[in-house]
């Protein structure tokens, strides 16, 4: 038999003919079955909790059949109460599954601790941009007789002579002690 007659018989044309409904058949199954299975159609709306702490989001989420993940907490926020949500991810209002993972990101309990470095018999102009970039505010420039103009003799903070490796929070304020110019 050739094949040419093969494909134009009854047999092979009943063979496609039901090998194609079975086809469509485990298709629509399958497609019924992963719509239950992934509770298609079916979401969560994600509640806002910025600004909220840990224990009143964690119960939040719990209503809304959403679990929790905490993430590294992230640089102090002065516009935030400490230990309180600053971000969400995914945002407030996504539209997630049940049992979905919301990260968050919380607020420390204040600045980080930064080593004051020496900046003794630098210039001024040297010494303020190195304490703006470690994230210090330069206060008061207090100037007394000596003959090395502008050149730092002493960094202080809340009346205190600040050493080399002194740790103080992030933008805290550091007075500089300057000379004048003048001979003492």
């Amino acid at each position: 038999m050739s094949i040419l007659k093969f494909l134009k018989s009854k047999v092979f044309l009943k063979q496609i003919l039901l090998a194609g409904a079975a086809v469509l058949v485990l298709s629509f199954i399958l497609l019924k079955w992963l719509s239950v299975y992934t509770n298609h159609g079916e979401f969560e709306i994600v509640p806002d909790l910025t600004g909220k702490s840990l224990s009143v989001a964690q119960m939040t989420l719990k209503e809304n059949n959403l679990d929790l993940k905490v993430q590294d907490s992230a640089n102090y926020n002065p516009d935030y109460p400490k230990y309180s949500v600053i971000e969400q991810e995914p945002p407030a209002g996504s539209k997630v599954k049940d049992n979905r993972k919301i990260y968050l990101t919380i607020n420390p309990s204040g600045y980080r601790q930064i080593r004051v470095p020496d900046l003794t018999e630098r210039t001024l102009r040297q010494a303020q941009p190195t304490l703006e970039a470690l994230g210090f505010k330069v206060g008061k420039l207090v100037y007394v007789d000596n003959i090395a103009k502008d050149m730092v003799l002493k960094m202080m903070h809340d009346g205190e002579t600040l050493k080399e490796g002194d740790k103080l929070p992030k933008t805290s304020v550091i007075d500089l002690v300057l000379g004048n110019g003048n001979q003492p």
